[in-house]
């Protein structure tokens, strides 16, 4: 009767024979997840870079938006003496606001946070399912769905437009930039959100393109992942924006 040696049984384990057969594929086995063996250790540290990256971009925005407010409520609680009547008055100049116009650009930044809620879950479904889906004769899920990050970018951009027929309302009532009072920090408060409202279409963009050429999950995860709470950060923060304006003018 043949004995097997110790060699034999660990070359047994080794090859993954014995005791049920072959071990499962591990999490970065390739296939269709295309991460070069990239294993969960490496996706964690990747996330939480990510993630401080995040909260330290986040905290200084809030820093500079705080910075503006306080200037705000001090000018606006600001009084002169006039030369030549001696009588304290206010310098501050209040602005009429398109509220319709910017009630109706918040309700489209919004729903944009909705939407792009919808394509992080949908991705972080995949994500979970993709080592199933790697399993040889089971075939990924290839059903049509909603291109909920492609309209999150429309939303943007018809916010971004909305941002600009507000400011071309003032500007034919005749508030301007150089306008002392509301006016100025209107276009300030208002344009440097708009530009931070780009900067995170150009990464939902970019979360586009790399979902497009099938680069890793991981990868689109990590992405999606930032770009959803760095535009839920920008729905709050116009918010408080709004509330800002709506209070001063």
């Amino acid at each position: 009767m043949p004995v097997a040696t110790p060699s034999s049984t660990i070359d047994r384990l080794n090859s993954g024979q014995g005791r049920g057969g072959l071990h499962p594929p591990g999490y970065g086995g390739g296939g269709d997840r295309g991460n070069g063996g990239e294993g969960p250790p490496e996706y964690e540290r990747r996330l939480y870079r990510a993630r401080l990256a995040l909260v330290l971009a986040m905290g200084s925005i809030c820093v500079l938006f705080v910075t503006v407010t306080v200037a705000l409520l001090w000018w606006q609680s600001n009084v002169a003496a006039n030369s030549d009547t001696y009588v304290h008055v206010r310098a501050w100049a209040p602005v009429s606001l398109p509220i319709r116009l910017l009630l109706w650009n918040t309700f489209v930044l919004l729903l944009a946070s909705g939407t792009i809620e919808m394509a992080r879950r949908n991705l972080a479904r995949d994500m979970l399912l993709a080592p199933v889906h790697a399993i040889a004769g089971i075939a990924p899920d290839r059903q049509w769905r909603f291109p909920w990050l492609a309209m999150t970018v429309a939303l943007g951009l018809a916010f971004l437009g909305g941002q600009w027929l507000a400011w071309e309302a003032l500007h034919r009532h005749g508030f301007h930039v150089s306008t002392v009072g509301m006016s100025s920090f209107f276009y300030l408060l208002t344009g440097a959100h708009a530009l931070h409202v780009s900067g995170g279409i150009i990464a939902l963009l970019y979360a586009c393109a790399i979902a497009l050429l099938h680069r890793s999950i991981e990868h689109r995860r990590i992405i999606l992942e930032i770009a959803a709470w760095y535009w839920h950060f920008m729905g709050v923060l116009w918010l408080g924006i709004f509330a800002l304006l709506q209070f001063g003018h």
